[in-house]
């Protein structure tokens, strides 16, 4: 149904969500993790930036029917959130990336589980 490759990068997305989720379960939240500024915010904008790049092969390879199965707004925020990580990373708002790891980032794994499960 789908390639391959796809799969490995839905994979790929969800694997970094997992990362995420165990680097806030490490520190007792979310907010928590984020002060880190040396180790675990680090990693989770790495993390954040390295789902936003999936989803950009996946558009640029033509899965376009693997996308469909994401909201177009966490694919579009997922971008967003990259472009502030990536051009203003002392900038970026914590408390939206809080929000983006609390809400949204189980919505793209349920996603993800769904897709490798189906195929």
């Amino acid at each position: 149904m789908y390639s391959e490759k796809a799969l490995e990068r839905v994979k790929t997305i969800k694997k970094k969500i997992l990362f995420i989720e165990a680097i806030v379960l490490k520190y007792g939240s979310t907010i928590k993790a984020l002060e880190d500024e040396q180790n675990s915010r680090a990693s989770i904008f790495m993390h954040l930036t390295s789902i936003s790049e999936q989803f950009d092969k996946l558009l640029h390879n033509g899965e376009l029917e693997l996308l469909s199965n994401f909201d177009k707004q966490d694919i579009k925020g997922s971008y967003e959130l990259r472009n502030f990580i990536a051009h203003d990373y002392e900038g970026v708002d914590l408390h939206i990336v809080e929000d983006v790891i609390n809400s949204r980032l189980q919505i793209i794994k349920n996603s993800t589980t769904k897709i490798i499960k189906d195929s």
